[in-house]
């Protein structure tokens, strides 16, 4: 375990966040994924505001946490991350912070099933046809952004992004310092500021960190169990880290990617896979339904030869290219999707 100096860094950020939360009344949004980044943010931001409160401080304005349910989550990872933004509900309105979290979904008519079997969409397939991301994630979480916005006048969004290396912190910060060096202008969302406290936190100890004292989060949740969904092909760095710990039996495995279980952008979903071989038999149903999605993407006899609009298009070897999903193959993938 660290010494108390290497965890000197998260001290540095917990004041630091205390600091920049009391500059100025532009609420703060989070996004919170569940992963290991995002989680150190909440509670580091979390332990923040606890501090601030049991100071005396007046909690003078809103920090949104939020997540982004696609819908075609993997439902062990669905359900991590909705227990977790309950917790944190509750974990907050206990303590009396102004802390909320919030799930956000794809509109009704972008969802994946919409876009398929509504539209005739083909799945997402590399290196350039990706027209998931937009609608599932960027566009709800946009809007999100957008109505606070308009609420406010100007909000902060916090990242949890980390640099490769970690950096001696600035001990001593300043009202006109916190302007343009700690917050600084959204390139492409205006009125929105950008803050990202944990840049400095090299990998090492965010598991150190996360699974200190009894492995639980500010909220209550275990940390232990996000540990285990980690596990699988990037565990080397984390185990040298943290040596063997109980994982209590949990039936499950993973790796850092949580995708959606019906991606096609890969010939094999490893992070499904993985989740099935620790015992997660729950998901092979998913796994096989995802891989005949893969398999009618690309059988002429399942796609239009024009596009929606009516036009053919070579490909870059010379041949013509697929158009949308038949009404046949929507409708052999709207009875598969109900079995």
């Amino acid at each position: 375990m660290p010494n108390q100096e290497e965890f000197q860094v998260f001290e540095d950020i917990i004041r630091e966040i205390m600091i920049v939360y009391k500059h100025d009344d532009r609420p703060w949004l989070i996004g919170y994924s569940g992963g290991k980044d995002s989680t150190l943010l909440v509670s580091l931001v979390y332990e923040a505001m606890k501090r601030l409160k049991n100071a005396g401080s007046i909690m003078h304005k809103k920090i949104y946490v939020i997540t982004s349910d696609t819908m075609v989550e993997n439902p062990i990872v669905k359900r991590y991350m909705h227990s977790s933004s309950e917790s944190i509900n509750k974990a907050a309105q206990r303590d009396r912070l102004q802390i909320e979290a919030t799930i956000i979904y794809p509109e009704p008519d972008q969802t994946f099933w919409s876009r398929i079997i509504g539209l005739g969409y083909p799945t997402p397939e590399p290196p350039g046809f990706r027209w998931c991301t937009d609608r599932l994630k960027i566009a709800p979480m946009n809007k999100y952004v957008n109505d606070r916005i308009q609420e406010s006048g100007e909000i902060v969004i916090l990242l949890g992004v980390r640099k490769g290396e970690s950096l001696t912190r600035q001990k001593t910060i300043t009202a006109r310092e916190i302007e343009g060096k700690l917050l600084n202008m959204h390139n492409d969302i205006p009125h929105a500021y950008v803050y990202n406290p944990i840049t400095e936190v090299p990998n090492a100890l965010v598991w150190e960190y996360l699974l200190r004292d009894d492995c639980r989060s500010p909220w209550g949740t275990d940390m232990k169990y996000l540990f285990n969904l980690y596990q699988g092909e990037n565990m080397g760095e984390e185990q040298s880290v943290l040596g063997q710990i109980d994982k209590e039996k949990i039936p499950v495995t993973g790796n850092s990617r949580f995708g959606c279980w019906c991606c096609t952008m890969v010939t094999e979903d490893k992070s499904l896979q993985r989740f099935i071989d620790g015992g997660a038999t729950e998901l092979i149903p998913l796994r096989n339904f995802r891989n005949e999605l893969l398999k009618m993407r690309s059988d002429p006899q399942f796609r239009d030869t024009k596009r929606r609009n009516g036009s053919v298009y070579k490909k870059a070897d010379g041949t013509f290219g697929l158009g949308p999903f038949t009404l046949r193959a929507r409708r052999i993938i709207l009875e598969k999707s109900n079995t």
